[in-house]
C-alpha cells in the first residue's frame, strides 16, 4: 500500500460553509414574510376601523316615520312648484281643510325642506305683477299679509328690491282693466289706483295710466 493516501473528502453537510448558507437562506426567508403580514394586518385593521365609521355614520342617523316623509314631500312640492312661504307651507299642512298632518311632522317638513325662501317671495312678486299687474306696495303688503302669502318682511323686501316690473305699465293696464270691465270715468280709476284699501299706485303712476287710456 502506498503512503501517500488521497485526502477523505467531509460530506457536504459537515462543512462550516454550508450551514453559513443554510442560516443566511433561512434569516432572508423570515425577513421577506414580516413585511407583508405587517402589511395585511394594516390593511385589515384600516378596513375594521372603515366598516366601524361607516356603521357609527348609518347608525346615527335619525329614523323618520313614514308621516314625516309625506309631509316632507308635500312641503317641497308647496315650495318648488307654489313658491310659498315657510310658515304658509306649515299652515297648510296642518290646517283642517288642508293636509291635516299634526303639527310635529309639519314642522319636521318646514325645517329640513330644501328652499330659498326669498326667492320664493320673488317668484311670487313676479306673478302679481305678470298676471294681476299689481302695484309695488300692494304686492308687498300680499307677500306679508296673513291672510296672503305670510312671508317675512325682510323676504318681502328682498323680492320688491329685486323684482324687474314696469309699475307705470301695470298702473296702465290696470286702468284698462276698469275701464273695460266697469266702465268706470277716468276720475274714478284714478282714485281707485291711488287709493290705500285700492291698487296703491303713486300718484305718478296713475296719472301716466290716465293719460295713456285712451292711446
Amino acid at each position: 500500500m502506498s503512503k501517500k493516501q488521497g485526502k477523505v473528502k467531509k460530506p457536504i453537510y459537515k462543512r462550516v460553509w454550508f450551514w453559513i448558507v443554510i442560516v443566511v437562506i433561512v434569516i432572508a426567508g423570515i425577513g421577506g414574510m414580516n413585511p407583508g403580514s405587517d402589511s395585511d394586518n394594516s390593511s385589515s385593521e384600516k378596513s375594521s376601523q372603515t366598516t366601524k365609521s361607516s356603521s357609527k355614520k348609518s347608525s346615527s342617523k335619525p329614523k323618520v316615520s313614514a308621516e314625516y316623509t309625506s309631509a316632507l314631500n308635500k312641503a317641497k312640492t308647496y315650495a318648488d312648484a307654489m313658491h310659498m312661504s315657510k310658515r304658509g307651507i306649515y299652515e297648510q299642512l296642518t290646517a283642517d281643510a288642508g293636509d291635516k298632518f299634526p303639527a310635529k311632522a309639519a314642522k319636521y317638513a318646514v325645517d329640513n325642506v330644501d328652499a330659498d325662501w326669498n326667492k320664493n317671495a320673488l317668484k311670487s312678486a313676479e306673478t302679481y305683477s305678470d298676471t294681476m299687474h299689481m302695484s309695488k306696495q300692494a304686492i308687498y303688503d300680499q307677500l306679508i299679509a296673513d291672510a296672503g302669502n305670510k312671508f317675512t318682511e325682510s323676504q318681502a323686501k328682498y323680492a320688491i328690491d329685486n323684482i324687474k316690473a314696469d309699475w307705470n305699465k301695470n298702473a296702465l293696464k290696470a286702468a284698462k282693466s276698469y275701464q273695460k270691465d266697469q266702465s268706470m270715468s277716468k276720475a274714478a280709476i284714478k282714485q281707485q289706483l291711488t287709493a290705500s284699501a285700492g291698487d296703491k299706485f303713486t300718484e305718478a303712476q296713475a296719472e301716466y295710466a290716465i293719460q295713456h287710456l285712451d292711446k
